[in-house]
């Protein structure tokens, strides 16, 4: 019995190797992964031990468990009313952010105009600007406005120092959306305002969470502005009353880490409800129209 060899057909191409790569080990990946979370935790709870635990403790479990410092804070150091304050100025700020920036960007991703290489230049430009070289010109207009030692005077700095990045990333999210919607949207008898809310506003919910959001941590944790404007006390935000409470010749650590949590906690809270619109309005953001 003769045995027969196959013979590929001449003109054939031959097929390629596959190579077939392993899977990476889980402890290759998670190695690295639980070294980065405890070395983003311990600092957290390093802060809750000294804020949770008696004064003059040097446990390392906050047991027992005391509020006294919280209580502290809250009501000795006017922490409520720094509280009210910062919740006034962060959602102030980030609605009118917002706002302008929406208009600003759907001017510059819709219409276009002799100027806007160099507009768009100049709103890049604006972002190497540190805060402190802002404060003498913002002082000085607000001082001919009279509006030094007043919530107004923080609100309209912190709207001004994050419009130019809230704009140029509002336009990103503008010109995902297809320009056909809205001429479809006229064609029906709509007109170019009553198109934008039916058409584009509804899709750039995502975008303009990531930008709110973004505009209210700021403005919650923003130093500067709040240290400079404001004089009175009774009108201070939460980072100026944190600074209070360190001493020139002691700290107490109790109360500054009791403060620290408290605002902390509605940034957290914040980011933990809008994480999945973050996502997705960064990512909608990342795509080139």
């Amino acid at each position: 019995m003769t045995a027969t060899t196959a013979t590929r057909p001449a003109g054939t191409r031959k097929e390629p190797r596959v190579t077939v790569i392993g899977r990476t080990p889980r402890w290759q990946i998670y190695t690295p992964l639980g070294l980065y979370l405890l070395f983003t935790l311990i600092p957290f709870y390093w802060i809750l031990l000294f804020a949770l635990r008696p004064t003059g403790s040097t446990s390392l479990v906050p047991w027992p468990v005391t509020f006294e410092h919280f209580d502290k804070v809250w009501t000795e150091r006017s922490f409520a009313t720094f509280f009210q304050n910062s919740v006034l100025v962060g959602v102030v700020s980030m609605v009118m952010t917002t706002l302008v920036a929406l208009a600003g960007g759907y001017a510059l991703a819709r219409f276009d105009f002799k100027v806007k290489r160099a507009f768009m230049l100049a709103l890049l430009c604006s972002q190497f600007i540190p805060g402190a070289l802002m404060l003498v010109p913002l002082f000085e207009i607000f001082a001919e406005l009279r509006m030094i030692n007043s919530l107004a005077s923080v609100i309209v700095a912190e709207t001004v120092f994050q419009l130019p990045l809230s704009m140029i990333l509002i336009s990103g999210f503008i010109k995902n959306v297809p320009y056909v919607l809205e001429e479809a949207a006229w064609v029906d008898g709509c007109g170019r305002f009553r198109a934008f809310c039916a058409v584009v506003l509804p899709m750039l919910r995502p975008g303009l969470i990531a930008v709110g959001s973004f505009a209210f941590v700021h403005s919650w944790n923003h130093f500067l502005f709040a240290l400079m404007f404001l004089s009175d006390q009774g009108k201070q935000t939460i980072p100026v009353g944190l600074a209070t409470l360190m001493g020139a010749d002691s700290v107490d650590l109790g109360a500054l880490a009791a403060g620290g949590v408290v605002a902390a906690v509605p940034v957290v809270i914040v980011f933990a409800f809008i994480q999945k619109w973050l996502v997705t309005g960064f990512s909608a953001g990342a795509v080139k129209g």
